[in-house]
């Protein structure tokens, strides 16, 4: 009998194409949107050289420490995996002014009685030019500072020591990935349709109702047990649902290149435990609500789309101002755990942070079944 009810099922919901459309194709479509919307945002964050004019006189040909300072941050040096901070124009003060004027340069520097800058407007590139400048004036001020009070210091390697700056700080990764917010929006997306199954488990509570179905009036008065075919059916929309999202997950991975670690045993159990958390959802609020289908879907509807914004789908930002303000709230959201679990498997090395909303979701399906049946098993009709 598990097995017929379980077919027959899978046949009425594959029938379904205006389903299949929202709960596959509609997040495929989005997906796809996201990766050429998002695809140019880490190139535009890569640091470009900074244009400067060099004003080629002769008292910028006398100061050759100068001329070595610029050089050691104006040559690339690819093979040591550094690239140059400055591209040099060298001109007239002339041609650095009209260069200046037409913006094809951030600023230019030129030797009066020292060293001058001329900018255009103030910015990044122009605060790191004169600070560049800076450090040189305050290193080549010490040095004067030294030798005057002791000019046995060049002959003990001042120079040597001052030109081989040593850096104290080491960089350490944080993670095993680098930070990377755009792939939120992909997690969130994934997190959008798992919470679609949830129109599944509407359909499959409506199926068993005798007030909105004539098939539910058929179940109602059939032999077997009513809360026997909904699990079945339940159970059933549940493969469908887990397949769909593994085809969407197939694609994101395989075709646009989103970066999901690679814990795919953890990746899986996600998108399983994801995808029983939006099948319980919808079949917790069609149980409780006393309007037809129509109204069902449509409180399934905002409250998926309510959910997956808090989670940063349409606004990263939202996510990060919900868990540094309201950070119950974030725990309260299905979407937002599903989001947080594959970002945890992304980003952090440990997996503390994944499990707990793992669990937490174990929780929600647990409540959502439990409404379920609870309602369910308590509804009776005076007549069919």
């Amino acid at each position: 009998m598990f097995s017929h009810i379980y077919y027959y099922r899978m046949k009425c919901i594959l029938r379904d194409k205006q389903m299949i459309f929202w709960t596959l194709l509609f997040p495929i479509i989005l997906a796809t949107l996201f990766n050429m919307a998002f695809s140019n945002l880490s190139s535009l964050e890569n640091f470009e050289r900074i244009k400067i004019g060099i004003v080629n006189n002769v008292e910028y040909k006398m100061n050759t420490d100068f001329i070595k300072a610029l050089e050691s941050v104006s040559n690339s040096d690819k093979s040591a995996g550094k690239d140059s901070l400055f591209e040099i124009n060298y001109s007239t003060k002339e041609d650095a002014d009209k260069l200046l004027s037409d913006n094809k340069i951030a600023g230019y520097i030129y030797f009066d009685q020292g060293i001058k800058l001329a900018v255009k407007e103030s910015g990044l590139n122009q605060t790191i030019i004169k600070g560049f400048l800076d450090d040189f004036k305050q290193t080549s001020s010490t040095i004067v500072t030294i030798i005057h009070q002791n000019p046995a210091a060049v002959q003990n390697g001042l120079l040597d020591s001052v030109s081989n700056r040593t850096d104290y700080m080491k960089e350490v990764a944080a993670s095993q990935s680098a930070p990377d917010t755009t792939v939120n929006y992909f997690y969130a997306l994934i997190a959008m349709a798992c919470l679609y199954g949830s129109f599944w488990g509407l359909k499959e509570v409506v199926a068993i109702q005798a007030n909105l179905s004539p098939q539910g009036a058929r179940v109602s008065i059939a032999p077997t047990h009513k809360l026997k075919v909904f699990l079945t059916s339940v159970l059933a929309a549940t493969t469908v649902q887990l397949f769909e999202i593994l085809v969407l997950l197939a694609y994101l991975i395989l075709i646009l290149k989103i970066d999901f670690g690679n814990q795919l045993g953890l990746i899986a159990l996600t998108c399983v435990v994801g995808t029983i958390t939006g099948v319980t959802f919808g079949t917790c609020v069609a149980s409780i609500s006393r309007q037809g289908e129509g109204a069902k879907v449509g409180i399934l509807f905002s409250l998926t789309m309510i959910m997956s914004f808090m989670s940063g789908m349409m606004f990263d930002k939202m996510k990060y101002i919900i868990n540094s303000n309201v950070p119950i709230l974030g725990y309260l959201n299905p979407a937002n755990l599903i989001t947080d679990s594959f970002y945890a498997l992304y980003f952090y090395s440990n997996h503390y942070q994944y499990y707990k909303d793992i669990s937490i979701l174990g929780i929600f399906i647990i409540g959502f079944s439990l409404i379920t049946y609870l309602v369910l098993r308590r509804q009776k009709y005076a007549s069919l």
